[in-house]
């Protein structure tokens, strides 16, 4: 290292680097890392501690998340260098099909670009087997290796402070001192606790229950009742904010957000006619169920997330509020390792350039949360869904930039654009005055047509 002040850390060449978590955030990171110290002429030596499988179906290999990887975000990734190979997308995703108790409408991309990617963390639900798709999460962590990195299948059990640096222990009993570890753990307390011991500020992040499951289906009934459209759900119903169907392969998988989601909430929900009509008639959608899990969701970003030595990303850190996980390990995985890379690793430079980008997200979430208090009073309301659905019809035969409403609705279902700037069109004045002039017209006359 670099100085004998703790708080002028930086990296040298032959530097060692720990990066805990072989997900997104952990796989971005390494990758954006050993990206910038090419460009910056520095050598340095990633290893990536990840205890799962991502070529293994079922929980062995999964890594609990719904899958979509929205058309910005894909083209982001692109200009990066790091292009989705087709074996690793289930189904290009074309339109949204929207159902509330009114009635159903498609929404079709604003900007015909269907690029959105269904896609599975693992290899797929318990019992998958084939020779083509590979996991996004697999494609990611093979990238990094490409490029340098080393995996380590074992887990870390322990990370403690030393005078020159940070000693990482695993579960078989492998130690090494690394000059800085970089966690990337997911939301879980027994990972809380272990980097306490060197982040000692640490303020988890509040989180709630989610619900996925996947449903088997053969590929020829999903083609014929669900297509190339993502089925999204936005109905009256107890702690559901949002509920989404969506096509993989010879799978649809379903998640359920919302507050503290149950079996009973899931059930109530699956019992609904919307969702029933979705499938063929007489499908046993709970008994089809490959796989469920109720994974935790960040809904309040984390606090004090770095030390000297030390950075924590990810979901354990600031997230996207419902929406778009991988976009913001992105973001936060390409800050942490453009600090690290180009700045130092002490607490001092974290939160000078790394903590900022993480309050943008934060401050985001803050506006995203009145989005969904707004979304949550339409849900509650009939006068008001079947205004917004008679709009969201009527602009279906417009232009693409005269779909205020569809595009918002777009863009909220896929988290493509920050919430800032959903909040922004939602509150036009033209948008607001045609959902006003919709809704007092549905109140005198009969209910919307579903356009499917």
């Amino acid at each position: 290292m670099k100085g004998n002040d703790l708080n002028n850390l930086v990296l040298e060449d032959g530097a060692n680097i720990a990066v805990v978590g072989g997900g997104p955030s952990g796989s971005f990171f390494t990758y954006f890392a050993l990206d910038f110290a090419d460009r910056y002429g520095l050598d340095v030596n990633i290893d990536i501690f990840e205890a799962k499988d991502f070529t293994c179906s079922g929980p062995a290999g999964c890594n609990h998340c719904g899958g979509i990887i929205s058309e910005s975000l894909i083209q982001t990734l692109s200009t990066e260098g790091i292009i989705l190979p087709s074996n690793v997308i289930r189904r290009g995703i074309e339109s949204y099909t929207m159902h509330v108790e009114q009635g159903t409408t498609v929404i079709k991309t604003p900007l015909k670009e269907q690029r959105i990617a269904s896609v599975f963390r693992g290899f797929g639900p318990r019992g998958s087997v084939s020779e083509i798709y590979d996991s996004f999460d697999n494609f990611l962590l093979n990238l990094c290796i490409e490029k340098g990195a080393n995996k380590i299948s074992d887990r870390v059990n322990e990370v403690s402070r030393q005078p020159d640096g940070i000693l990482v222990k695993t579960k078989s009993s492998f130690e090494k001192k690394y000059d800085l570890v970089v966690s990337a753990v997911g939301l879980n307390k027994q990972t809380y606790d272990l980097f306490r011991n060197v982040c000692s500020s640490f303020v988890p992040p509040r989180t709630t229950k989610t619900f996925i499951g996947e449903i088997y289906l053969d590929g020829a009934r999903i083609d014929k009742y669900f297509g190339n459209s993502m089925h999204v759900f936005l109905l009256n119903l107890p702690h559901i904010k949002f509920g989404a169907l969506i096509p993989k392969g010879q799978y649809v998988t379903l998640v359920l957000l919302g507050s503290d989601i149950n079996k009973k909430v899931v059930s109530g929900f699956l019992a609904s006619r919307q969702v029933r009509d979705c499938f063929p008639q007489g499908t046993d959608i709970e008994n089809q169920m490959a796989c469920q899990c109720y994974p935790s969701i960040n809904v309040q970003g984390a606090k004090s997330t770095f030390d000297d030595r030390v950075i924590i990303i990810g979901d354990t850190s600031s997230s996207k509020l419902y929406k778009n996980g991988i976009g913001a390990a992105y973001i936060t995985a390409k800050a942490a390792a453009k600090t690290a890379i180009f700045n130092g690793i002490s607490g001092r430079e974290f939160k000078k350039y790394y903590q900022p980008v993480c309050n943008k997200l934060d401050m985001d979430n803050g506006v995203g949360k009145f989005i969904f208090l707004a979304t949550g009073i339409i849900q509650k309301s009939v006068a008001l869904k079947r205004g917004m659905l008679s709009m969201v019809i009527s602009e279906q035969k417009k232009a693409a930039h005269q779909r205020r409403m569809s595009s918002v609705l777009w863009d909220t279902f896929t988290g493509s654009a920050s919430y800032k700037d959903i909040f922004a069109r939602f509150i036009h004045p033209k948008l607001i005055l045609n959902f006003l002039r919709h809704t007092v017209e549905k109140l005198f006359t009969n209910k919307p047509k579903n356009t499917i």
